[in-house]
């Protein structure tokens, strides 16, 4: 299996996830920042919130890690959440855009 149809079926996993105070997932929402397949099949993940103060952040990233995992060639999955750059609404699909009500 190729690395772009392993990364299409990880952006499935993690389209599964979402804010629970937003009825968007989180890649839509523009919050996953990096995906990489490193060899061996263990897979980095380096996202946002769209808040520092987000309650549910715990929950979230640990979703997102479950979901992935989920798949049969990942071995590992790491998920890092970063502040910077801060997440912002330009992030988004335009689909969470309409969504959401900003178009």
């Amino acid at each position: 299996m190729e690395n772009s149809e392993k990364e299409n079926q990880i952006i499935e996993q993690i389209k599964m996830v979402y804010d629970p105070e937003i009825p968007v997932n989180v890649y839509d929402l523009g919050l996953i920042y990096e995906c990489k397949i490193l060899p061996e099949n263990c897979v980095e993940i380096l996202m946002t919130l769209t808040s520092p103060s987000c309650a549910m952040a715990g929950m979230i990233v640990d979703e997102v890690r479950e979901r992935i995992s989920e798949l049969h060639f990942v071995k590992e999955t790491k998920v890092e959440l970063t502040w910077d750059p801060p997440w912002d609404k330009l992030l988004m699909s335009d689909e969470a855009l309409l969504e959401l009500g900003f178009m």
